[in-house]
Order: C-alpha cells, then sequence, then structure tokens
C-alpha cells in the first residue's frame, strides 16, 4: 500500500473512531445515573435490524456535529433487545426509535432519518420553548432560516399560556417565537394584541380562536407549507392533522406536459382559494407513484390527481379528466360534499399476537383470539383463513396489502405510543415462521423511503 493511501485509510479510520468516541452506549441504568439537568438525544436499536445498522455512520456524524458545536445535547444508544428495561422506559416498540429525553420529558423523533433533520430536532427540542425575538435583526434572520414561523406578539396573557402549552406538545414539529410589536416590521398588520401569527407563503395568517377553534389544533394544521414537496414522513404527519391530502403524481424524471399541468393547476387552486380550502386540505405533489401505489393497493397511472383521506385509509379520483381550473374545483367540492364517493380499501393488519387490529371494513377483525379475514382481503391474500390459525401469526409484520400500506398503517396507528421507524417491526426478532409468511413483500418493504 502507498504511503499516501495509507495515510488516507488511517485518517479516516482515526476519524471514524473519534466520533464514535461521541456516542456512549447506554443500559438499564441509565436513568439512574444520568445528571438531573442533562439533555440526551438516543437512538434505540436491535442488532439484527439493517435499517439500524445503516444509520450507525450517521448517528456518528450526528454526535461529532454536536460535539463540534459545543451543544450540550449528549448523543447515546441503546441496545433495545439487551437493556429491555429502558426500552419500557421510552415506550420503545420499532427499531430503529429515535429520542430525545430533556427534564425528564421523552420526545419521540418523527422525521426523515438525514443528519440534518437530527440537527435540527436536536436544536429544536434542547433550546428554548419559545424563542424571543428581541430585535429586528433576529427577526429577520429567523424568517430567512424558516420556511413557517409561529410567532406570539404581544405581553403576557392568557394566549401566551396556551400558546406556551402548545409548544410544550408540538415542539417536536415545528420552533416558537415570540416577539413584541416593535420587532417587526410597521408594514406588517396585525389584529388588536395580544396576538399568534403564521409566516408562510411569503405573507402572514393570524390565528382567531371564533373562527380557527383550539389553538394548538390551529398550530398543527398550520405547520405546512400551501403547497409543496411532500414526502412520505411529510404524509405521514398529515395524517395527523385530521385534513385531507390533494396530491399531484407526477414522474420528475420524465416529465410530461400534463404532469406539469397538474402541478401548476394544483398550486393554483392551493395559493388563490386558500380561504375556501385550507381548512379541510393540505396540498403538494409527490415523485412517483410507488408509496401512494402501497396506500391505494393499485396502481395509480402517473400524472394523476388523487386526495387521499388518511383518517379511514379512503382515497378519491376525479369522476372525469381534469383539464381546467374549474374542473379541478369541482372535484374538490365534490369530496367536501360527498357526490364524488370515497374509495375505502379494506386492510387487515396485526402488528403482533399481543394486539387486536379491526378490519377498516367491518366485516373481519384481526387478533389473537381471531382467525377471521374479511373475503376482500382474503381474495386479496389468496390465502385460506386455516393457514392462519393465532399459534402461527405473524408476529413481526403481516398485511393484506403492499409494503407501503403496511409501512404507513404500522406508523400512524402506533404513532401515540412510539416514533415511527424505519423498517418498524415489533419488540422482538422475528421468528422463522413469521418469515414464512411475510417473505412476500419484504424486500419491497425494506426499500420503502419509510420514517
Amino acid at each position: 500500500m502507498s504511503p499516501r493511501r495509507y495515510s488516507a485509510l488511517l485518517s479516516v479510520l482515526l476519524s471514524l473512531t473519534a466520533a464514535s468516541g461521541f456516542v456512549e452506549e447506554l443500559d438499564d441504568n441509565f436513568m439512574d445515573i444520568k445528571e438531573p439537568d442533562d439533555i440526551w438525544l438516543i437512538k434505540f436499536y436491535a442488532p439484527w435490524c439493517t435499517f439500524c445498522k445503516q444509520l450507525d455512520p450517521v448517528w456518528h456524524d450526528v454526535a461529532s456535529e454536536l460535539k463540534s458545536l459545543g451543544s450540550l445535547v449528549n448523543v447515546g444508544k441503546a441496545d433495545a433487545t439487551a437493556h429491555s428495561g429502558l426500552a419500557k422506559e421510552f415506550k420503545v416498540r420499532g427499531y430503529p426509535a429515535i429520542l430525545m429525553l430533556k427534564n425528564d420529558v421523552k420526545y419521540n423523533y418523527m422525521g426523515p432519518r438525514t443528519k440534518d433533520g437530527f440537527l435540527d430536532f436536536a436544536d429544536r427540542v434542547a433550546g428554548p420553548l419559545v424563542r424571543a425575538l428581541t430585535s429586528p435583526q433576529l427577526f429577520q434572520h429567523a424568517m430567512s432560516r424558516h420556511d413557517v414561523l409561529f410567532l406570539y406578539i404581544g405581553a403576557s396573557s392568557t394566549l401566551k399560556g396556551e400558546y406556551m402549552s402548545a409548544a410544550e406538545e408540538l415542539i417536536v414539529h415545528t420552533y416558537f417565537f415570540s416577539a413584541t410589536r416593535d420587532v417587526l416590521p410597521k408594514a406588517v398588520s396585525l389584529p388588536p394584541l395580544p396576538a399568534v401569527a403564521v409566516f408562510k407563503d411569503g405573507t402572514l395568517f393570524t390565528y382567531n380562536k371564533e373562527r380557527d377553534g383550539e389553538l394548538k389544533a390551529w398550530i398543527n394544521r398550520e405547520r405546512f407549507l400551501t403547497y409543496f414537496k411532500i414526502d412520505s414522513y411529510t404524509l405521514y404527519a398529515m395524517g395527523e392533522t385530521g385534513k385531507l391530502v390533494a396530491l399531484a403524481l407526477v414522474d420528475e424524471t420524465r416529465p410530461s406536459e400534463k404532469g406539469v399541468w397538474y402541478k401548476t393547476l394544483l398550486e393554483k387552486v392551493a395559493l388563490e382559494h386558500r380561504d375556501v380550502y385550507s381548512r379541510d386540505f393540505h396540498f403538494g405533489y409527490m415523485e412517483g407513484n410507488a408509496y401512494v401505489n402501497g396506500l391505494v393497493m393499485g396502481e395509480v397511472t402517473m400524472p394523476a390527481l388523487i386526495v387521499l383521506n388518511l383518517s379511514n385509509d379512503g382515497y378519491f379520483l376525479p369522476l372525469g379528466v381534469v383539464e381546467t381550473e374549474r374542473h379541478l374545483l369541482d372535484f374538490l367540492d365534490g369530496v367536501l360534499n360527498s357526490s364524488v364517493q370515497c374509495v375505502s380499501v379494506c386492510v387487515c393488519v396485526c402488528f403482533s399476537v399481543r394486539e387486536e387490529t379491526a378490519c377498516s371494513s367491518g366485516s373481519g377483525v384481526l387478533s389473537s383470539r381471531s382467525e377471521t379475514l374479511c373475503s376482500l382481503c382474503l381474495s386479496r391474500l389468496r390465502w385460506s383463513p386455516a393457514s392462519w390459525s393465532a399459534s402461527r401469526w405473524p408476529s413481526s409484520l403481516c398485511s393484506a396489502s403492499s409494503a407501503g400500506r403496511l409501512d404507513f398503517l404500522w406508523r400512524r396507528r402506533r404513532s401515540a405510543a412510539a416514533p415511527p421507524s424505519a423498517g418498524s417491526r415489533t419488540d422482538r426478532k422475528p421468528r422463522e415462521e413469521d418469515k414464512k409468511y411475510t417473505s412476500h413483500f419484504i424486500s419491497n418493504f425494506n426499500n420503502l423511503p419509510a420514517g
């Protein structure tokens, strides 16, 4: 080996070793020995989890970056299979699970598994719950950094208490700021103070309790741009708001005139008719149709316009060709007034032998005490009910749908207890007999851009 090549290899190894030193291996004694004021960013993993192994270099990069920035955030990792007590304390049920601990409050990370995503999460949660913007310069700096910016304006009030309460829960998703009126440009028009506003799409929108309802719910609905590119993580998060999602599905590797038109038309309607549709719809576009194909258990030909109802796993397609703005408005109105029917896809999903999940059509129930599958799911599976005895029920993951839909349902239906995790399975290694029933789609499942 040449001296130059040897030197380069040695440099890389030393760099990796140094970064690894910034990640502390945690065990079941962690909660007893940590300092009360410590802030921790923790990855829970399983030794057999492929996604966990793929995340290792990113995790070490995150630790190294935080260290170099002088952050107070400690970075750790824990083998949840070996230290089940700690995993139970953090309610870990899938791998890799990313959580943050601050003042004994646990925060679930639900974003993309990227270095930038982790660093932003660490900065957001580790910092002040509500960050004060004390000068016009700080306000302008914050505006330049955030596409969506929530701001409380005014002195202490009941509204500020509600704002702080909302921030405690939603800090995992977005930043919260406060300022006095003199910090904002004079050209900014505001209602009587105190007030809460969101700056996005080049303008601002103010909260009105009579019109918008609960402040926390309003913030949760408004934390997305009016129209933007949507990925699987964002789609999952949108499902938590209760709004429908209007999508243009396009093939950006082979752009078409029709695809460009759908994107342009949907953006135009989203922005120009915001007052009419923003309470009921999110708007955006997705590259490719693979993920949505999984959700609808079918093939959606691109380019396409589709509305997803993530609360009941349904979807809407236009009744005819959408060639004009009027056609699109009629489609959206039809979704709202039920003249366009929602297509409900029956999907029976079981996450473990300990849980019960009702078939969304109401015609069958899956559980450790039932072997019943609805006829629709049986026809898709082409399996007989006898093959699904409770003793052989797949405990790792099982679905009557494609991998994409399983991934989405797995993450959304378990989100109250744990964060979405790439390649999530239950908290134990799959048995060989489980793999027998899931091998037909696991290969596709593992390639999804899952959360």
